[in-house]
């Protein structure tokens, strides 16, 4: 993405058997932002992009040992983080802290999910 050579950052690296995963944020192939305005697609499309980033390392979501999850107005959308994270982990349970942010890099992000993941994970 754009971003990565402005900011000088990776969207995920990989050390022995763990990945680090950047925070993610709702954008499509090209980068262009989604969802401006609607939580719920944001975090779905959050979410399909770090599935796409663990592809890339032959990793799947049952491999998350843990997220990070930025949220603008949290009160407002604790609800729906809540159960779309539960929906999206299904059985297995990282840990994860979820923190409400004043503000986030782009104008109408209400998002952003990071995760650590472990290569030597099997469920």
């Amino acid at each position: 993405m754009p971003w990565e050579s402005l900011y000088g950052f990776s969207q995920a690296v990989q050390a022995g058997d763990t990945i680090y995963v950047s925070g993610q944020l709702s954008h499509d192939s090209t980068g262009a932002f989604v969802g401006a305005g609607d939580f719920e697609l944001q975090v779905r499309t959050t979410f399909d992009n770090l599935d796409r980033g663990l592809e890339h390392f032959g990793a799947t979501r049952d491999q998350i040992v843990e997220t990070t999850v930025l949220v603008k107005n949290l009160r407002e959308h604790v609800d729906t983080v809540a159960r779309l994270h539960a929906e999206y982990c299904g059985d297995h349970w990282p840990a994860s802290t979820v923190m409400g942010v004043s503000d986030l890099a782009l104008p109408d992000q209400l998002v952003e999910i990071g995760a650590v993941v472990r290569l030597d994970v099997t469920h």
